[in-house]
């Protein structure tokens, strides 16, 4: 160092230098850490969905003669392409 710079300086540059390697190294870690995990699912809080008692029924409906022709024709339509 040159004589110009005093013990004080000399001092607060190594410790300056110590803790940027410490960050450095922290960094590195916690960088390894986090691309290293699994990701997780998002958590709600307990109580925002409510319990499903049992599955839900399987609803249908008659078709009309017309909507079955309707569908039928779809059907088609999509076939050729």
């Amino acid at each position: 160092m040159p004589e110009h710079v005093s013990i004080l300086q000399q001092i607060g540059l190594a410790i300056l230098a110590v803790a940027t390697v410490a960050w450095v190294v922290g960094l590195v870690r916690l960088v390894r850490v986090v691309a290293l995990a699994p990701p997780e699912a998002p958590r709600l809080p307990q109580g925002v969905l409510p319990k499903q008692g049992r599955a839900p029924a399987v609803e249908s409906a008659p078709l009309t003669p017309d909507e079955q022709d309707a569908f039928a024709g779809l059907v088609r339509q999509f076939g050729r392409s």
